[in-house]
């Protein structure tokens, strides 16, 4: 067994597809500048649960729905 090895071909690379375009064009965002202070609790394993299974039924992420109800809680000066 002294001859080479024969490597496999590797197909060509696929064709740019809709679905390559949506992920690149979601580079393009950039995060909102407001949101510049980070802020971390404990919470139990259940009650981090909870709060996501409520934001993903409300269609939104556990972000937006906990600083909607920080801002409602806590309002910021009237304007």
């Amino acid at each position: 067994m002294s001859g080479s090895r024969v490597r496999a071909a590797i197909g060509q690379r696929p064709a740019s597809t809709a679905a390559t375009a949506w992920v690149q064009r979601g580079d393009a965002r950039l995060p909102t500048p407001a949101y510049t202070a980070r802020l971390t609790i404990d919470v139990t394993p259940a009650l981090r649960g909870r709060i996501k299974v409520t934001a993903f039924r409300r269609g939104v992420t556990a972000a937006v729905m906990l600083r909607e109800l920080l801002e409602r809680e806590f309002p910021g000066e009237a304007s």
